[in-house]
């Protein structure tokens, strides 16, 4: 595989805190580091909108134990997991549960912010899962805002924008996914999509078979136990007016005997936020907005019934080209 063939690999180490950074470098060769890193960064969110990290503040013991104990988890017969299904009253789908064929071959775990309004359903067994669960819930968030505030230089946008923008946590939430391994009549994973959201992590085992589209060519991300796969969702291409990507990707389940485990954090936005085009990249720039504004708690709906009640046609499906204003 070339070098273009693969996703760049960030060292987010000189933006998690400058304790942790050498202290030999100057100020000056810390801010160089800083602008490569940016440059970077841009570059992947302009063009397809997906990078990887290192040292982003998640210890690599937590990440490994983490999909340890998902492999324990998903290993369970049926009947034990399913006590561990979503409350029928529940407004979201916290717990347990398959995903509908027409969508990917795979079982979920979904939980929220802990403490948070939405009643997170854990499972018992293993015993010390929900404690890692939280753990790795807690550092995400904060992986989380480094790299908002991060974009937020790259877009020269004012100071602590997009964080003020974003500033209510409790509409986060992370997905445990185990995935069936091919077989010779079924090989969807996951199938082409681009995420909702503001901006999503993920940790994957070394099963592989994600796949991010690049310039039209599906571009394999190779499983590394200390990175963690960052994708930009549809909320910072709408609000840049397509300056960044939400990048494209599938899971491709591979042949064998193991399944594919991996958890997906979704960096996401509050439900009342009106989102659609800044005039930094409209107005500002003399542009015309290529998307019409919305509420994104409707986006998200609409996206949520695609996965609950898919339609039996793939052109049927609804992604942020619903909000698109013609040219």
């Amino acid at each position: 595989m070339s070098q273009t063939d693969r996703i760049p690999t960030i060292d987010l180490l000189p933006f998690i805190s400058i304790n942790e950074v050498d202290q030999d470098q100057n100020d000056d060769q810390l801010d160089a580091k800083k602008k490569k890193i940016k440059e970077v960064i841009n570059q992947a969110c302009s063009e397809y909108g997906f990078f990887q990290i290192i040292n982003h503040g998640v210890p690599v013991g937590l990440m490994s134990r983490a999909l340890d104990l998902s492999k324990k988890f998903f290993d369970c017969p049926d009947d034990e997991k399913l006590k561990f299904s979503p409350e029928p009253s529940a407004p979201l789908p916290a717990g347990y549960s398959r995903a509908n064929p027409l969508v990917g071959q795979y079982e979920r775990l979904l939980m929220f912010t802990p403490n948070s309004s939405f009643k997170n359903i854990y499972p018992d067994n293993p015993p010390e899962f929900r404690e890692v669960l939280q753990e790795i819930f807690s550092h995400l968030t904060k992986t989380g805002s480094v790299i908002e505030a991060v974009l937020n230089d790259c877009l020269n946008l004012p100071q602590n924008f997009l964080h003020e923008y974003n500033l209510d946590r409790n509409w986060d939430f992370m997905v445990n996914l185990a995935y069936q391994p091919a077989t010779e009549t079924e090989s969807s994973g996951l199938s082409e999509h681009q995420d909702s959201n503001c901006i999503t992590f993920v940790l994957q085992d070394d099963v592989g078979g994600l796949e991010v589209l690049k310039e039209g060519k599906w571009i394999p991300v190779i499983p590394d136990k200390s990175s963690i796969i960052v994708n930009i969702g549809d909320v910072i291409q709408v609000l840049t007016n397509n300056k960044y990507k939400s990048a494209t990707h599938r899971v491709v389940s591979q042949m064998g005997s193991r399944r594919r485990h991996s958890f997906a954090f979704f960096y996401n936005l509050q439900g009342d936020k009106w989102v659609e085009p800044l005039p930094q990249f409209t107005i500002d720039i003399g542009e015309e907005p290529k998307y019409r504004g919305f509420c994104y708690k409707d986006y998200q709906a609409l996206r949520l019934r695609n996965k609950t009640h898919p339609p039996s046609r793939p052109e049927d499906f609804i992604d942020i080209t619903h909000y698109d204003i013609p040219n």
